[in-house]
């Protein structure tokens, strides 16, 4: 008589886009997990180009739970995202986290006991952010790190009733039954390879705290995040800011009263002010001055991004 095995409810995942060589670390972190119920690994690969499939080919064979590779043909990360909760239907609980970092040792099994035992819909952890030797500039204050992904609300859980303090998708997890109805990551937020902005995550979050889901912050739950040298230049924050302003201005800014060009009046002395500020700055490029650069950056980004709503709305 043949056993009949099902498939386990838990399924930890991640997407992945040309990081190959980052992979068997973070399988191998991944099948090393301790937890008191089976789980699947599950990996969307969009479209990388580098020797990813040669690798995950590899990572297949190894002992361990099980790894389970498909491939998203269109780009970005939101088409990755959802197809991954698209191949994850079957599971009961959900952990993500990025092709980037690494789970400390009781992350599947924090994540778990707070969706399973503890009734959160979504439950989201630290992410400590990590830098290869001798890559951290002098700029960077701790301050600025939450722009870098970072996490951390203190030693205590705690229920997230507003966005205040975040939790991104790099350190999540989702009771599934959370995407029954259809909710999935929004495309006009995605970003391509490399690509800055996005924006995905924090538009879920808002939706689940609309919609009075269940959401709980959970220290045990850690990951590191590996921060690659590119990230690390001033103007990555800035344009990071200035693509989220564009976001902003196409599909979450106010477009109702006076306009100029289709641009809210309001916005305008809003950059302004913005500006200022970068120009009575203590220090051209000290922690406290490209932080009102970041906010300059989002306020023209808004300017822009309604601008060009008006334009489309106006050739449809």
């Amino acid at each position: 008589m043949t056993s009949f095995n099902p498939a386990p409810r838990v399924v930890v995942a991640f997407c992945t886009f040309n990081r190959a060589a980052r992979l068997p670390a973070l399988v191998a972190a991944l099948r090393e997990q301790r937890c008191d119920e089976p789980f699947e690994l599950l990996v969307v690969d969009n479209n990388s180009s580098d020797e990813t499939q040669d690798v995950l080919q590899r990572l297949i064979a190894e002992a361990g739970p099980l790894l389970r590779c498909v491939k998203e043909t269109s780009q970005g990360i939101v088409p990755a995202r959802n197809r991954l909760l698209a191949e994850a239907a079957h599971a009961t609980f959900l952990l993500m986290l990025d092709d980037d970092e690494l789970p400390t040792p009781g992350w599947v099994q924090a994540g778990l006991s707070a969706l399973r035992d503890g009734g959160a819909d979504c439950v989201g952890g630290r992410v400590r952010v990590k830098f290869e030797p001798g890559t951290r500039p002098d700029w960077l204050v701790d301050h600025l790190l939450g722009f870098l992904a970072e996490v951390d609300h203190g030693d205590r859980p705690f229920l997230i009733e507003d966005s205040s303090k975040p939790i991104w998708t790099a350190n999540v997890g989702y009771r599934m039954s959370v995407f029954q109805e259809g909710l999935r990551f929004d495309s006009r937020y995605s970003r391509v390879g490399k690509d800055v902005g996005g924006g995905e995550d924090v538009v879920m979050l808002e939706r689940l705290l609309e919609l009075r889901r269940r959401i709980e912050y959970r220290p045990d739950m850690v990951v590191e995040h590996f921060v690659e040298p590119w990230r690390l230049q001033r103007t990555y924050f800035l344009k990071v800011h200035f693509s989220s302003g564009v976001r902003a201005g196409l599909y979450a800014t106010d477009v109702s009263g006076r306009k100029a060009l289709g641009v809210p009046l309001f916005l305008f002395p809003q950059a302004m002010r913005q500006g200022l500020r970068v120009l009575g700055g203590a220090s051209v490029y000290g922690g406290s001055r490209l932080r009102q650069g970041m906010n300059f950056a989002h306020a023209c980004g808004r300017i822009v991004g309604t601008f060009r709503r008006a334009r489309e709305h106006s050739s449809s």
